[in-house]
């Protein structure tokens, strides 16, 4: 895969012609090889980029334009079909390429296994990161049905790499007793059901580290993403998504890279949750890079 050319299909709109000029890089990781329900995300990235063609360039939220953001949108890494080692090393290699070019990487799943070879990546880079995880589920299992490579294992993956304290949820909502018990005793932060209010509370407390966030579009009630592999009732709202963006971007965290995962378009024909992302990821693109 080239970094350097522009992707040939529909790209993030506004997205910058240059790469060498771009501080961001918009990529997308198609893979949906090992999800435990519905799969479809790898048509995720493609979709969210068409559907960013109808987003206002300029966001009342932060009082910024796009224009003002050099993004280059590098397309898809070429994923193998069906091989979840040999993606998760190709996008490992890819992020690490971003990273030493001195670009901040942005990417869109995808499902959630994707982040397990970003965090390896920038744990080569970063001696010391923090973890913000927004999702309706933990994501800290071992394994599923006796398979490690899984997305429902990319956080518990991350306590290991990072230190269970380096690692903060928001929103969860589903898993199994052992991985809340895990969260109890390992020494991660867990907030159940919620986002923006106990955000308020950690923020503060992370002042000056280097951050990276993980976005699950799961973490929104179905009535909001209907699109996406493992639906769960009881989420929060799309303002209320948006409100955690916010407050991320007016905190004093180092935001260091980002994703965002699981959509899967098929689920929804009225494209909410494509339309969402988008915006989603325009309110991090304005917010989260400097």
């Amino acid at each position: 895969m080239r970094f350097d050319e522009a992707y040939s299909g529909n790209v993030f709109i506004k997205s910058h012609g240059n790469y060498d000029e771009s501080d961001v890089v918009i990529y997308g990781m198609p893979m949906d090889w090992t999800v435990s329900f519905r799969p479809g995300s790898r048509f995720g990235p493609a979709k969210i980029r068409e559907v960013s063609l109808g987003l206002e360039e300029y966001s009342p939220y932060l009082d910024r334009h796009l224009e003002q953001v050099k993004y280059f949108d590098a397309g898809d890494i070429p994923l193998p079909f069906g091989n979840p080692q040999r993606s998760i090393d190709m996008i490992e290699e890819y992020v690490g390429t971003l990273l030493e070019a001195g670009k901040f990487p942005l990417g869109i799943g995808g499902e959630h296994l994707v982040s397990w070879p970003i965090f390896k990546a920038f744990k080569k880079k970063y001696d010391d990161f923090v973890v913000i995880h927004i999702d309706a589920h933990a994501d800290l299992r071992e394994e599923y049905e006796g398979e490690p490579l899984s997305h429902s294992t990319p956080i518990r993956k991350a306590c290991e790499l990072l230190g269970p304290e380096n690692v903060y949820s928001f929103g969860i909502r589903s898993g199994m007793q052992e991985e809340f018990e895990f969260a109890k005793t390992s020494g991660m932060h867990m907030s159940k059901f919620e986002v923006a209010e106990p955000l308020k509370e950690i923020l503060p407390t992370l002042a000056g580290r280097n951050v990276y966030v993980t976005i699950d579009i799961d973490v929104l009630d179905p009535a909001h993403a209907p699109g996406t592999g493992t639906a769960e009732a009881g989420g929060i709202t799309s303002k209320e998504l948006l409100e955690a963006i916010m407050l991320i971007a007016k905190s004093e965290v180092n935001v260091i890279g980002a994703d965002l995962v699981e959509v899967a378009p098929v689920y929804d024909h009225s494209e909410q949750t494509a339309i969402a992302a988008s915006k989603f990821i325009r309110e991090m693109l304005l917010g989260w890079t400097k």
